[in-house]
């Protein structure tokens, strides 16, 4: 089992960004619709702090490849990075469908209680890896992976100011969102 370290930050200017990662060489990995849904069982893994989810990435051929996944606690690294225990295992690509893993989870008693929807660029730059998320309302966020070695090297490629990358959790980044616009920040489809 591997430990995920991440940051995440606003994105300021995609135009910018897209061109600085061009720049540096970061090679372009899958650019389309990205959907998550978490689940949960009476609260059961809430209480402990844990996600178990599916995430399916929509190809523009119709293909739809799902990670089943697990995350165990959040805890802060000593570099201060966002550090998970995470398990995750794909499940066979599907012409237009990912309802398998779904059906699954709901066979074992667990409901969805969470969706997340958004349009996505990920890159690999110097083995960190780097998702742009688009929200349908929301900002913009950039999320770098990786080692703490290659998360700094990609963070300097992006030209974003290292202070504006943060361990926080996607709900910081919607309650920003909502105080500073005055509307409800919008992560799904539905």
């Amino acid at each position: 089992m591997a430990d995920e370290l991440e940051l995440k930050a606003v994105i300021p200017d995609l135009a910018v960004l897209r061109e600085r990662l061009r720049a540096a060489g970061a090679e372009e990995r899958f650019r389309g619709r990205m959907s998550d849904r978490r689940y949960d069982r009476a609260g059961e893994l809430a209480g402990r702090d844990e996600v178990l989810r599916v995430r399916s990435y929509h190809h523009d051929d119709g293909r739809i490849e799902s990670v089943l996944g697990w995350k165990g606690p959040v805890r802060r690294s000593p570099g201060g990075y966002k550090q998970r225990e995470e398990l995750e295992l794909t499940v066979a690509a599907a012409a237009g469908t990912d309802a398998a893993p779904h059906a699954f989870l709901g066979k074992l008693g667990y409901g969805t209680v969470h969706a997340i929807d958004r349009d996505v660029e990920v890159y690999h730059l110097g083995g960190a890896t780097l998702r742009l998320e688009l929200y349908p309302r929301m900002d913009p966020l950039l999320e770098v992976e990786g080692d703490p070695a290659a998360i700094e090297r990609a963070i300097r490629a992006t030209g974003l100011d290292r202070a504006a990358f943060t361990d926080e959790a996607l709900t910081e980044f919607v309650r920003r969102f909502e105080a500073r616009t005055g509307r409800p920040a919008l992560l799904a489809d539905s």
